[in-house]
């Protein structure tokens, strides 16, 4: 069997138990839809399968409206949105052609990564990590961006790497992994990455797709089974993301290139702003012995 036949079939296999283990828990506490999950999964969504990312703009969504306590949108936020990242992996690796070796090697890595960080991510200093992946992020997109109007090499519509640059990789995969413990997004690092290295950007959208499906899928099957979250808001989450994935996805094959690497720059720096002002609000908090102390770890934002 191929490799990307059985990336896939394994995936399948890890969604069905998934959505098994949903189905029991909505039969035991059966409960309709919310619409308004609805509506913010399918605007979410569309943006995370534009590489944005969804989770920071659905937090700040959810608190602000008081759809649901603040303890259970983590576990609300990954059990609703987990159909919708999985149908962006299967969307973007059966569309899009990257080399299966990197494929698959990424994917593992980043998953390994993910199991190894539930121990190594509460010692991690959170704040240092934000600050240094933020100015990382920054200089990265400028760099880009002064490869996009042609003052420096860069870009290229690549679809493999060498083994140096496979090795990269394959270890920068692993230590995003680690990092989505602590609530920092892989989309953005791997996004940049990948294109500084000379590949088509559309080459990254499968491996980040994909990493993120095998973290949430496993994360999700254990939250339905263990963890108190608002079921009603999963099923409209689950409903309404699918849809909005598959619009996002056809907008990125349809973009030209040129565009699609001003996007790179674009998504890139939105997250390390954002990255840099967590680390900010970090440090405030970290300074203030009467503000409210935040979670050790906290939602995975691919």
């Amino acid at each position: 069997m191929p490799l990307i036949d059985m990336l896939l079939a394994i995936l399948g296999a890890l969604t069905l138990v998934f959505v098994v283990q949903l189905g029991r828990r909505w039969l035991r506490d059966p409960v309709r839809p919310r619409l308004e999950g609805v509506a913010l999964s399918a605007v979410a969504n569309f943006f995370d399968a534009l590489g944005i990312g969804s989770f920071a703009p659905s937090t700040a969504y959810l608190k602000i409206r008081r759809l649901t306590p603040d303890e259970l949108i983590p576990s609300t936020m990954i059990a609703g949105y987990t159909i919708a990242t999985v149908t962006e992996a299967f969307v973007y690796i059966t569309s899009i052609v990257v080399d299966p070796v990197l494929l698959v090697a990424s994917i593992l890595a980043s998953s390994v990564g993910a199991v190894a960080g539930v121990i190594l991510a509460p010692r991690l200093p959170v704040r240092a990590i934000q600050t240094t992946i933020g100015v990382g992020l920054l200089i990265a997109a400028s760099l880009y961006a002064l490869s996009n109007l042609g003052l420096m090499p860069g870009g290229g519509t690549a679809t493999a790497l060498p083994p140096s640059g496979l090795a990269l990789v394959v270890a920068v995969s692993f230590a995003l992994g680690i990092l989505t413990n602590l609530g920092i997004g892989s989309f953005a690092p791997t996004l940049i990455l990948l294109s500084l290295l000379g590949m088509d950007p559309r080459a990254a959208f499968p491996i980040m797709m994909g990493s993120a499906a095998f973290i949430f899928v496993a994360s999700a099957t254990t939250i339905v089974r263990t963890r108190p979250l608002d079921l009603s808001l999963v099923g409209g989450m689950a409903i309404g993301g699918a849809p909005a994935v598959l619009l996002a996805a056809y907008l990125i094959k349809s973009l030209p290139l040129h565009a699609l690497r001003w996007g790179v720059v674009v998504v890139v720096a939105y997250a390390a702003v954002l990255m840099l002002r967590s680390a900010i609000r970090s440090r405030r908090r970290a300074g203030d012995p009467a503000a409210p102390a935040g979670p050790a770890v906290q939602a995975i934002e691919p």
